[in-house]
C-alpha cells in the first residue's frame, strides 16, 4: 500500500534527523582523540568539497560576489559561532542533553521574529515560549549538581543559531541556497583551521578517523537532501513536528554508543520543550498562516553548517 505524500514526507524527515544526529555522534566520538578545531577542519574539508561540487553542478557558483550581501555574512557569522559553541558543548555533555537544549531553537526563532520583525505572536504562543524555557531550565538544573558550565555553550549555540535563522529569513531569494551553503561550509572549515592550535594542537588522524570524518560529512548531506525532500513533498504543518524525532535519535544513539542514560529531569524538561514547540505549530495552523513558524529555521535543531 503506497504511502500518502505527507506520510512519505514524515518518513523523510525522520531519516534526515537520524542523519544529523548520527553525524553529531561521530563528532562527539572523535572528540576523545582530537580537539574540536581539528574536527571542524577535517570534516569541513570533506563537506566543503561535496557541497562545492554539488553547487557547481547546479550552477549556483556563477555569481560568487553575492556572498558579500550583509545578511549572508551575518548568517555565516551566526552559523560559525553556533557550530563552535555546539561542538564544544557536545564534547563535554551527553548528546541527549545538548540536543534537548537545542529543541528550544524554534521557540527562540519565533520570539525573535516577533521582537525584531514585528510578526504577530499571540499570548498563547508567548505562554508556550515561556513554558519551553521552563523546560530548558529543568534540563540544565541551574544551581544544582546536574548543572554544567558547558551547558552555557549549548545556550550560546541556540542564540547564534537563532541569529543565523532570522538572518536567513530575509536573505534575497535570488541568492542560491547552495551558494550560501558553500560559503558557510568554507567559513566553518577555515575557522576550524585557526582553532586547532588554541584547542590543543594537531594530532595526526588515523585511517579510522578519516573514515569517520568522511561519513560525518556524508551524513550531513544525507540530512540536507532528505529534509529538502520532506519540506517539498509534505504540508509544512504536518511535517515540521517530526523534527523533534532528532531528540529520540539522540537518546537512543547516546545510550547505544556512549552508554548515556537520561535521568528523570532531562526527560521531563525535554517533554515540556517539545510539547511547547508542538503547541506553537498547532497555533500556527489554527491561525491559518501560510507558513509555519519553523519553516524559516535551519533544518536541524543544531547548527546546520558543520
Amino acid at each position: 500500500m503506497p504511502l500518502s505524500p505527507n506520510l512519505r514526507a514524515a518518513l523523510f524527515m525522520c531519516i534526515s534527523m537520524a542523519g544529523f544526529t548520527a553525524n553529531d555522534v561521530i563528532a562527539k566520538n572523535l572528540s576523545e582523540t582530537m580537539n574540536m578545531g581539528q574536527v571542524m577542519l577535517l570534516r569541513g574539508l570533506f563537506a566543503t568539497a561535496f557541497i562545492t561540487l554539488l553547487a557547481w553542478h547546479q550552477g549556483a557558483l556563477r555569481s560568487p560576489r553575492l556572498v558579500l550581501q550583509p545578511l549572508v555574512l551575518l548568517r555565516v557569522a551566526g552559523e560559525t559561532l553556533a557550530t563552535i559553541s555546539f561542538l564544544l558543548a557536545l564534547a563535554q555533555l551527553p548528546i541527549a542533553n545538548v540536543t534537548s537544549v537545542l529543541q528550544a531553537l524554534p521557540l527562540v526563532v519565533t520570539m525573535g521574529a516577533a521582537l525584531f520583525y514585528g510578526e504577530g505572536v499571540g499570548w498563547r504562543r508567548w505562554m508556550a515560549i515561556a513554558a519551553g524555557f521552563v523546560g530548558v531550565a529543568i534540563i540544565v538544573r541551574p544551581g544544582f549538581e546536574g548543572f554544567s558550565a558547558y551547558t552555557l555553550l549549548a545556550f550560546l549555540a541556540v542564540g547564534f543559531a537563532a541569529m543565523r535563522d532570522l538572518a536567513t529569513k530575509r536573505i534575497p531569494r535570488e541568492i542560491p541556497t547552495l551558494l550560501i551553503s558553500t560559503i558557510t561550509a568554507a567559513s566553518v572549515t577555515t575557522v576550524g583551521l585557526f582553532l586547532v592550535g588554541p584547542m590543543g594542537g594537531w594530532r595526526s588522524p588515523t585511517a579510522p578517523d578519516i573514515v569517520q570524518l568522511a561519513c560525518g560529512a556524508a551524513l550531513l548531506l544525507l540530512g540536507y537532501q532528505f529534509i529538502i525532500l520532506a519540506m517539498r513533498l509534505g504540508d509544512i504543518s504536518f511535517v515540521a513536528p517530526f523534527r523533534y524525532t532528532g531528540l529520540l535519535w539522540a537518546i537512543l544513539l547516546g545510550f547505544l554508543v556512549f552508554g548515556d542514560v537520561p535521568d528523570l529531569p532531562m526527560i521531563v524538561g525535554a517533554t515540556i520543550v517539545v510539547g511547547s514547540g508542538l503547541f506553537t505549530l498547532y497555533r500556527e495552523k489554527v491561525a491559518g498562516r501560510s507558513r509555519a513558524s519553523t519553516e524559516s529555521i535551519g533544518p536541524t535543531m543544531a547548527p546546520d553548517g558543520l
